[in-house]
């Protein structure tokens, strides 16, 4: 089972590997700076569920948001005891994108935040969604698409996926512009998703090269600075447009990420090991419990009574041996020796985390 599944992730990480040789566009590199997006939030009210909403009693503020909604219809409600099932309060969030103007439409997120069993079938009603700084930018209505599903019957029920969360798609409105004017910036300043000082030099000299003038320089690992006039550009949409295409090799760390969990172990096609030698094997013990039943003899007046009987072993599997991985290996080396090994995910992370431990693994270590 363990070979396939080595010679699987060898096969993966040389595809990797390839695909990472590959230039990658600067727009795949870095993020503009003032071209990002801005959070939303509003509270509001799912309606046409079947019976599947919210426990009036356990959840008040579903009552509460319900009656302000009608009597801003024209209803009256004060006074009166209503417990619908069919209502459910939800948050509802979203992200404005950059450039986004009024009218245009965007997807919305929404969650129950009572004790609503699944929006399957609501209907989102008009929300306000919120800013950071208060004011409304959008609003949301429309029919929600949940990605589970929930049956249940009189002894019995059963859930699948998340019932109490969809999304509606293009279900909220822009009402409101952010105020931002690109065409007036005269230097703009690119922040790279990963920092590194090779990639960012990289960039700088791949702009100036397009260009055929410096009009890119590196200010720190994650930020390089680009003049808009120098680049005689009509306006700093065309600057941006012109250089987000421009390829560029990108430079990484020698990375090793290992989930416990699940088992997954990904080492980067940089990782270098040492000199050392590994040595892999079991210790087993093992403890059994045979009580056994001593009864009194006959016509006499004994108790039956029970004498614990305990036996433990200690055994030892035979050890993989002691292999030596030479200096300079590199992933595919490291994979063929641990296939060699016979060991599996789990114990080859162990065996990262020793190695690591000794020094002789020169890369970053990430354990989730």
């Amino acid at each position: 089972m363990i070979r396939p599944l080595i010679l699987a992730i060898a096969a993966l990480m040389g595809l990797a590997a390839a695909a990472w040789s590959t230039p990658i566009r600067i727009k795949d590199l870095v993020e503009f700076d003032g071209v990002r997006g801005n959070d939303l939030v509003g509270y509001g009210l799912v309606v046409g569920l079947n019976g599947t909403g919210d426990g009036i009693r356990n959840a008040p503020f579903t009552e509460e948001i319900l009656s302000n909604l009608l009597e801003r219809l024209g209803v009256n409600v004060t006074g009166e005891q209503f417990r619908p099932k069919n209502v459910a309060a939800v948050f509802v969030t979203a992200t404005l994108p950059p450039f986004a103007r009024a009218g245009s439409q965007i997807d919305v997120t929404v969650s129950a935040i009572g004790d609503a069993k699944s929006l399957l079938g609501g209907t989102l009603i008009m929300t306000p969604l919120n800013a950071a700084d208060g004011e409304i930018y959008a609003v949301a209505q429309g029919t929600i698409i949940a990605g589970g599903a929930a049956a249940e019957g009189d002894g019995a029920s059963v859930i699948q996926g998340v019932p109490t969360a969809g999304v509606v798609p293009a279900g909220a409105r822009v009402e409101r512009e952010i105020e931002f004017d690109f065409s007036a910036l005269q230097t703009l300043r690119m922040a790279l998703r990963s920092p590194d000082f090779s990639t960012a030099a990289k960039i700088e000299t791949a702009v100036n090269t397009y260009f055929g003038r410096a009009v890119a320089r590196m200010i720190d690992a994650g930020t390089v600075e680009l003049d808009i006039r120098a680049t005689r550009a009509p306006s700093p949409a065309h600057a941006v447009g012109r250089l987000e295409n421009i390829p560029v090799n990108p430079e990484r760390k020698a990375r090793v990420v290992v989930d416990q969990r699940s088992g997954t172990i990904v080492l980067g096609e940089d990782v270098r090991i040492s000199r050392v030698a590994v040595s892999q094997g079991n210790l087993t013990l093992r403890i059994q419990e045979e009580p056994v039943v001593v009864q009194p003899n006959p016509f006499s007046e004994g108790e039956t009574i029970v004498v614990p009987r305990s036996s433990a072993a200690i055994e030892e599997e035979p050890g993989t041996g002691l292999a030596e991985v030479p200096a300079g290996t590199s992933l595919s080396e490291l994979i063929a020796g641990l296939n060699a090994l016979g060991v599996s995910p789990r114990d080859m992370i162990d065996i990262l985390k020793s190695i690591k431990a000794a020094g002789a693994l020169h890369a970053e270590f990430v354990v989730r």
